[in-house]
């Protein structure tokens, strides 16, 4: 009877060292591994431009709650040397872990990217000692990321049609900006314009009205900065616009091409085409032949005319407001969301179209390190965090979670009440080469080198070639 309860304590005793050696209770520590790991450092190169390294201070400063090893080297480039400097310090072995692309730079980079994974898995602190700060315990964690359909259910729709590509995820974007229309109160006001104007039958009309010209027929206040490629900072984004908004496909259905001189096929009159018709539209506030006539090649660009109190309307990005304000501190500026097809805020196709500019965040396929890449990324971009960034740069948020809240900002309102209609298209393997012959389209449209339909076969057969 003695021996077999001495046997069973015996058992009973073994059983509970196993455990506990097995649970990590008998660690104060947790996963000695994890600890290591958490002791050696992981730099991760982070390139951008215009964001300064103080909008991410917060979110890397979160991050390093739980990965204390991590050391984000934060670096800001000018847009004009960006791309070069990416190129270079790749073939040299010295560049970013993480960068960022614009939305239409997809196809140009995508060799470039690692798709984020399933799956990571990181050592992360448990708990911290309360007086020393020191790790008390840490653990391995499998990071389940995001899926093709978080993008779809988390973001604005066409986020999910830029970064997903073959069910893979190219990027993660941390804000979506929209065209907005920026007016000048005062100007309005005299002119006699009650209403700001929400439809582009009314921009004609308030172009009209606002549009001063001296005797020597040379414009002193414009009514809108349309029409012309020079001296409009995104004119291609506003032809887009208005292409997209006039029923255009841009595009055929598998993107592998582009289309946007093509007729209708919603159409009653089969032979109408929407690009050709909105290019029209566009050129035509830059001929002086015409009504609307209120903007041409020499006048300044266009944000300095608005800011000069030159230029009562214009289309432009919340990213130019601080500078516009800054600048035209004297003026009295409204913003309001961009002109569309019909009084009810829908365009031909019976839908609302916005056009979406943004940045995409993501991994460098060559990075050392591409779990806390992406494992960062993820994070940054989680609405928990993102927050931060987009209170500290006054920018809309593309998380359709976040629009709420923005709403109550007067000055983002306009742009994130545009966030769920933004749209965009695929532009080919070189973004930029497409904007420039959007500018060449125009540009042969104001010289009379071609009609509009000319201009526009051209330019699909040129941009084809990009594809």
């Amino acid at each position: 009877m003695f021996c077999k309860h001495h046997k069973f304590k015996l058992i009973t005793m073994m059983l509970i060292a196993i455990f506990f050696l097995t649970s990590g209770f008998g660690c104060k520590q947790g996963n000695m591994d994890a600890v290591n790991d958490l002791k050696k450092p992981i730099i991760l190169k982070y390139w951008r431009v215009f964001d300064s390294s103080d909008s991410f201070d917060d979110i890397i400063s979160s991050y390093n709650q739980s990965h204390p090893n991590v050391n984000i080297e934060y670096r800001k480039l000018r847009y004009d040397e960006y791309e070069k400097e990416l190129l270079e310090a790749w073939a040299e072995d010295r560049g970013p872990d993480i960068f960022a692309i614009h939305n239409t730079w997809i196809g140009k980079y995508a060799r470039k990217i690692l798709a984020m994974p399933e799956t990571v898995k990181l050592p992360y602190v448990v708990s911290r000692n309360k007086k020393t700060k020191d790790i008390e315990k840490a653990d391995y964690q499998q990071v389940k990321m995001l899926s093709p359909m978080d993008i779809r259910n988390n973001f604005a729709e066409t986020i999910y049609q830029d970064v997903v590509r073959d069910s893979q995820i190219f990027g993660l974007p941390l804000s979506l900006d929209s065209l907005a229309l920026f007016y000048n109160r005062t100007m309005l006001d005299n002119a006699q314009i009650i209403k700001v104007p929400s439809t582009w039958v009314e921009i004609k009309e308030a172009a009209k009205k606002l549009t001063l010209q001296n005797d020597t027929g040379e414009i002193v206040q414009a009514g809108i900065a349309l029409g012309t490629n020079n001296n409009i900072n995104r004119y291609s984004d506003i032809l887009n616009l208005l292409m997209m908004q006039n029923g255009t496909l841009m595009t055929d259905e598998t993107g592998s091409r582009a289309t946007f001189n093509q007729p209708s096929p919603y159409a009653v009159d089969k032979s109408y085409r929407p690009g050709q018709e909105a290019l029209r539209f566009y050129t035509d506030f830059a001929m002086p032949s015409k009504e609307v006539y209120s903007w041409n090649e020499t006048m300044p660009e266009a944000s300095e005319a608005f800011v000069a109190a030159r230029l009562a309307m214009m289309l432009g990005y919340s990213y130019q407001l601080p500078l516009i304000r800054t600048r035209g501190i004297k003026l009295n500026i409204g913003i309001a969301e961009a002109p569309h097809i019909n009084a009810d805020g829908t365009d031909a196709l019976g839908s609302k179209i916005n056009f979406a500019s943004y940045w995409i965040e993501t991994v460098a396929k060559k990075t050392a390190h591409p779990d806390y890449a992406w494992n960062f990324l993820m994070f940054a971009a989680d609405k928990e965090h993102v927050i931060k960034y987009l209170q500290k740069t006054k920018k809309p948020t593309a998380l359709r979670s976040l629009i709420e809240t923005q709403l109550e900002d007067a000055d983002i309102k306009p742009f994130a009440d545009q966030v769920l209609t933004a749209q965009s298209w695929y532009r080919g393997n070189d973004g930029q080469a497409t904007e420039n012959i959007f500018g060449e389209m125009i540009d042969a449209i104001l010289k009379g080198k071609n009609t509009a339909e000319e201009a526009m076969r051209y330019a699909v057969e040129r941009i084809n070639q990009t594809f």
